[in-house]
């Protein structure tokens, strides 16, 4: 079952990454891959975390989510989705065993242009990986659910979305993400960056600096290394 990690602070954006148990693709089947989207959404409601981006592939899951509340809900929600999601693949196959790896894995993400970036980041997964030319190919995104304007049953939250990223309205919104998905494909700039799944955080240097001083005492010692797009609290612990 999924644990969070431990250094999970309130009030701020996540980038939640999740493996199958020894990274095989278990979540091949179109089938598996909609149940977990349908957890998702259970997940939203009964917990009202604000979900800004998402994909499930083949073997692995990206989220993107907000948490404003007092008490933090990313480890029940996550619980639900992976855990329902476990439980119906194992019982349909009669198959026993550990479905997803162990510690999902969660890097803090300022909420500017490093937003834009990291769900950049996610709809581009299948691209990188070389199964799709381009991420409207890839049915179980949110990049399909912003384009398709999707209302009824949206797992994005969309006016929180606008909200986060100064837009004026969701055709704004589209319309921007659009242009800047496009220009990441022509550049041919879209290898793995580890930053986003191997990080505690990323952002400013500002925006690391606080982050720092609200951590627990043995992170105090960590990094903040600059890169090409921003900074990153770098932590040598890697994800299963």
């Amino acid at each position: 079952m999924a644990r969070a990690n431990r250094h999970y602070m309130s009030n701020l954006i996540w980038h939640i990454t999740q493996r199958c148990h020894n990274r095989k693709f278990l979540l091949k089947f179109v089938r598996d891959r909609k149940r977990w989207l349908y957890w998702l959404f259970q997940a939203k409601k009964r917990y009202k975390i604000h979900i800004l981006n998402y994909i499930v592939t083949s073997n692995h899951i990206h989220l993107l989510v907000h948490d404003d509340l007092k008490k933090s809900f990313i480890s029940e929600s996550m619980n639900l989705t992976a855990g329902r999601t476990a439980w119906e693949y194992n019982r349909r196959k009669s198959r026993k065993g550990a479905f997803w790896e162990d510690r999902y894995h969660a890097t803090a993400v300022e909420s500017d242009s490093h937003l834009w970036q990291c769900m950049i980041y996610i709809d581009l997964n299948m691209l990188r990986a070389g199964v799709v030319k381009h991420p409207s190919e890839w049915p179980h995104s949110g990049y399909n659910e912003m384009i398709a304007q999707k209302e009824r049953y949206s797992i994005i939250d969309f006016p929180y979305l606008i909200k986060l990223l100064r837009v004026k309205d969701r055709g704004g919104l589209i319309d921007t993400y659009e242009e800047m998905i496009e220009k990441k494909i022509k550049s041919k700039c879209i290898h793995r960056e580890p930053k986003w799944t191997e990080s505690l955080a990323v952002g400013s240097e500002e925006f690391l600096k606080k982050l720092k001083n609200r951590m627990p005492l043995r992170y105090k010692n960590k990094t903040i290394i600059e890169h090409a797009e921003g900074f990153e609290l770098h932590d040598s612990r890697q994800i299963p």
